[in-house]
C-alpha cells in the first residue's frame, strides 16, 4: 500500500507550496542516487519523493489527492515516480535544486543530467479528456482502451529529431554539458553562475540535418490506444492522472500526463446520491393497503423486496450494501427505495361510488401507526 504523500515529504496537509518545495529538496538530496551509489532502497525513496512532489506541487492534482487519495491521481495504478525513469525525474524537477548544488555535492552531474549526460528535449504537455461511465462500470471498476489523438514519438528518428546518427554533433558552446558557466569578479571575490546554454537550449548537442518526417521535432501528430484502469467508486467531476500518456516531448523529452475527467452516464431508473443509490417506487393503493412483493432495479440487476401491508407514501426501504463503493476505503453505500402511493386521476362512476362509501369509514381517516386488519379485509373484498 502506498504511503501518504504528505508523510513522505514530512509536511502537514496545510503546508504551503514553498514548504512542500523545500521539503522535497531536502528528502531528494538525502536519497539522491549519486549520494547513495548502488543503494536500491535509497533510489526507491528518491522516486517516491518525486512522485509525492509531482502531485502536491500541482494545485489540481493536490486537490484531487486530498479528496480521493491515490486513486484520484493515479488512474492506471502507478504514480510519476513509479512509472518513469530517473532521467525523467531529473529532467522535470532538477531545477528545484540548482545546478551549483548538484555540481558541488554530486560530482557535477547537474540538475537536469544523469551520469554526466544532459537530459534531452522538452517535456510534452498534458492532455485532458472526458470519459463517460455507466453506473455499473463505476460500481465495479473498469479497464478502458481509449484512442487518444496526440503527439507521439516519431518512428523515423525515434524521437531524436535528427535525420540519422551522423546528423548530430556536440554543441561547441557548452562542450556537451548543456550549461554555460561564467565567473564574475566582485568585491567579495569570484562568483560563478551557471545558465542554460543558449545555443543548444541545454541539450548538449545540435542537429545538423533534421528528420524529414517530424522536421526536427522528434514527434508527429498521431493516435495512441491508452489502457486506463478506472477504480471502483469514482464520481462525476473526479479527475484521474495517467503518468506519461500525454503529448510526447520534443526531441526525446519526457511525455506529459493524461488527465481524465470522469462523467456519469445517467441511469434510466436509478439516481446517485453520494455513495447511495435512490429509486422511486410507485405502487397502487391496493398494494399499499394489502402488501405485496415487487422487483426493483439495482446496479447489479434486479432484487425482490416485500412491501408490508399498510405501507404509507414516503416510506423508505433500504437495501444494505447495494450502493457505490468508496474510492479510498471499504465503505459501501446502500440503495434507498422511496415509496410513492399512486393516486388514480381518472375514475369510473362505479369506482367513485366505492371510494365515497369507503371515505365514510373511520379507517380511511389518517391514523398513524395503527393497523386495522378488518379494514384490510373489507377493502380486499371490494377490490376482488
Amino acid at each position: 500500500m502506498k504511503r501518504d504523500y504528505y508523510e513522505i515529504l514530512g509536511v502537514s496537509k496545510g503546508a504551503s507550496q514553498d514548504e512542500i518545495k523545500k521539503a522535497y529538496r531536502k528528502v531528494a538530496m538525502q536519497f539522491h542516487p549519486d549520494r547513495n551509489p548502488g543503494d536500491k532502497a535509497a533510489e526507491e525513496k528518491f522516486k517516491e519523493a518525486a512522485e509525492a512532489y509531482e502531485v502536491l506541487s500541482d494545485q489540481d492534482k493536490r486537490s484531487q489527492y486530498d479528496r480521493f487519495g491515490h486513486a484520484g491521481v493515479n488512474g492506471n495504478g502507478r504514480g510519476f515516480g513509479g512509472g518513469q525513469n530517473m532521467d525523467d525525474i531529473f529532467s522535470q524537477f532538477g531545477d528545484i535544486f540548482g545546478d551549483d548544488i548538484f555540481g558541488n555535492f554530486f560530482g557535477g552531474g547537474g540538475g537536469g543530467r544523469r551520469g554526466g549526460q544532459r537530459q534531452r528535449g522538452v517535456r510534452g504537455s498534458n492532455l485532458r479528456i472526458k470519459l463517460k461511465l455507466t453506473y455499473e462500470e463505476i460500481a465495479k471498476g473498469v479497464n478502458k482502451q481509449i484512442k487518444v489523438k496526440k503527439y507521439v514519438v516519431c518512428s523515423t528518428c525515434s524521437g531524436s529529431g535528427a535525420k540519422d546518427k551522423n546528423s548530430t554533433q556536440t554543441c561547441g558552446t557548452c562542450g556537451g554539458s548543456g550549461q554555460v558557466r561564467k565567473v564574475t569578479n566582485t568585491f567579495l571575490g569570484q562568483m560563478q553562475t551557471v545558465t542554460t546554454c543558449p545555443t543548444c537550449n541545454g541539450e548538449g548537442h545540435v542537429i545538423t540535418a533534421k528528420c524529414g518526417s517530424c522536421k526536427g521535432e522528434g514527434r508527429v501528430y498521431g493516435e495512441e490506444t491508452v489502457s486506463i484502469d478506472i477504480p471502483a467508486g469514482v464520481m462525476e467531476g473526479m479527475q484521474l492522472s495517467v503518468g506519461g500518456k500525454g503529448n510526447a516531448g520534443e526531441r526525446g523529452g519526457p511525455p506529459g500526463d493524461l488527465i481524465i475527467l470522469i462523467e456519469e452516464e445517467q441511469h434510466k431508473e436509478l439516481h446517485r446520491d453520494g455513495l447511495n443509490v435512490a429509486y422511486e417506487l410507485h405502487i397502487s393503493f391496493p398494494d399499499a393497503a394489502f402488501g405485496t412483493n415487487v422487483e426493483v432495479p439495482t446496479i447489479d440487476g434486479r432484487a425482490k423486496i416485500k412491501i408490508p401491508a399498510g405501507t404509507q407514501s414516503g416510506k423508505i426501504f433500504r437495501l444494505k450494501g447495494k450502493g457505490f463503493p468508496a474510492v479510498n476505503s471499504y465503505e459501501k453505500g446502500d440503495q434507498l427505495i422511496y415509496v410513492n402511493v399512486w393516486t388514480p386521476q381518472h375514475l369510473t362512476s362505479e369506482e367513485k361510488a366505492m371510494l365515497e362509501k369507503l371515505s365514510q369509514s373511520p379507517n380511511f381517516q389518517p391514523q398513524p401507526d395503527k393497523t386495522d386488519k378488518n379494514f384490510f379485509d373489507k377493502v380486499r373484498e371490494m377490490f376482488s
